[in-house]
């Protein structure tokens, strides 16, 4: 009986952890001296928030607390108790991550985003151009 509860309590566990994904796509320029002159026409800022879920977390924590603090199979009121405010605290935390998607438009008429991490070098109307390097301004 003791090993079900446990079981059990560590699948609800699971499921307080939120977890995301990112897929990355890389394209490869061709190699060779050119450069590919444009504008930037458009900054847009992404904001990734991933939170917790406390109540999860202090309901998991209470079902681990009380089997494993309990005695002879009977849970345990101080464990349940303790385990909550554990579960709680661990799954309430956050976090943030910031990305800038740079719309370019070349001067050939094609367009390119382009993406970085935490801040934008460039700002709408900016002049750039492409290189084999990355983006740069002109």
């Amino acid at each position: 009986m003791r090993m079900v509860g446990l079981l059990t309590a560590l699948a609800l566990a699971g499921s307080c952890y939120t977890q995301t994904q990112t897929t990355r796509t890389t394209w490869v320029a061709p190699q060779g001296d050119w450069t590919r002159p444009g504008r930037v026409e458009q900054v847009q800022e992404i904001v990734d928030r991933v939170e917790g879920d406390p109540s999860a977390g202090a309901l998991a924590g209470a079902l681990i607390g009380g089997i494993l603090f309990g005695h002879h199979g009977h849970p345990s009121l101080f464990g349940a108790i303790a385990g909550a405010n554990i579960g709680a605290a661990a799954s309430s935390g956050s976090s943030e991550r910031h990305a800038y998607q740079v719309l370019v438009v070349f001067d050939d008429g094609e367009s390119g985003v382009f993406v970085f991490r935490d801040w934008s070098p460039f700002r709408a109307g900016d002049l750039v151009v492409l290189t084999p390097q990355g983006l740069a301004r002109r």
